[in-house]
């Protein structure tokens, strides 16, 4: 089997990766990189005070979850680039990629053009960290626990679209009930969407799933990564929920909004 993912090189998106690995006989990574630092280096998000305490939070429950950044697989081949430039390369220069059983996206840019033309007839999945319809657009989960709701923090596994976290949802994964931090939670929910659709590869039933139109009306927020700013980012480090707060609202999900949900 081989599987082709469009992803980047932060230790959680080298976890995908690996895990892919392990279930194909060979594994495409095409990675769209930032800085491993984010907060202290100016990058997709911009460096201050603020941005480097909250993401040395978000790194330490990257690191608790996924470990550090690391060689991948023997089994892989890499093709790295900056976040962007995706759309810039001629698709000659992807052909071993694009011959692929799976195709997989999780943290690249905005796919366009005729390579967005291919992976949708080829029934590319796209992992959403977010719980659609609710969550849509950029920090999906960072947004869920700063209006009070971790319950809705998941992700979705939905096929690709040219719209952007738009195609049709085939299944939620959500975090198990459990006392941890938000920062953790978040990466939680990364977790529970590699090992759903991990699972659901090896099996081969991942396209067994009615894929499920997404219904706007239900949308609760849309957000744009300029929303993330310094403000937003300080009153979420003074008034984010305690471990017990989190466990109490995983506690009182409920299921029935999602759909065909995965635990992990």
């Amino acid at each position: 089997m081989k599987i082709t993912v469009f992803t980047s090189n932060q230790p959680r998106h080298l976890s995908l990766i690996e895990s892919l690995a392990s279930i194909a006989d060979e594994v495409y990574a095409i990675q769209e990189c930032n800085t491993i630092f984010p907060g202290q280096v100016a990058d997709f998000f911009k460096r201050s005070e603020v941005m480097q305490e909250y993401f040395s939070h978000v790194l330490n429950a990257e690191k608790e979850i996924f470990g550090r950044p690391r060689f991948s697989p023997l089994n892989v081949k890499s093709l790295s680039m900056k976040l962007g430039d995706l759309n810039r390369l001629e698709q000659d220069a992807l052909k071993p990629a694009l011959e692929s059983d799976y195709y997989i996206v999780f943290g690249s840019s905005f796919i366009k053009g005729n390579l967005c033309n291919f992976l949708v007839n080829q029934k590319a999945l796209n992992i959403h960290m977010g719980a659609s319809p609710y969550y849509r657009g950029s920090s999906c989960n960072f947004w869920a626990v700063q209006e009070g709701n971790p319950d809705y923090v998941g992700a979705t596994i939905h096929l690709l679209t040219k719209g952007l976290d738009s195609g049709p949802m085939l299944f939620h994964a959500l975090p198990k009930p459990q006392k941890i931090t938000p920062f953790v939670l978040g990466m939680q929910a990364v977790k529970a969407a590699h090992e759903g659709l991990l699972s659901h590869l090896k099996s081969g039933t991942i396209f067994d799933f009615a894929p499920v139109t997404q219904d706007k009306s239900q949308e609760l927020k849309y957000t744009r990564n300029s929303d993330f700013t310094d403000e937003v980012a300080s009153h979420y480090l003074k008034t984010a929920p305690t471990s017990e707060e989190v466990l109490q609202s995983l506690q009182s999900r409920d299921l029935s909004k999602f759909l065909h949900p995965y635990l992990g």
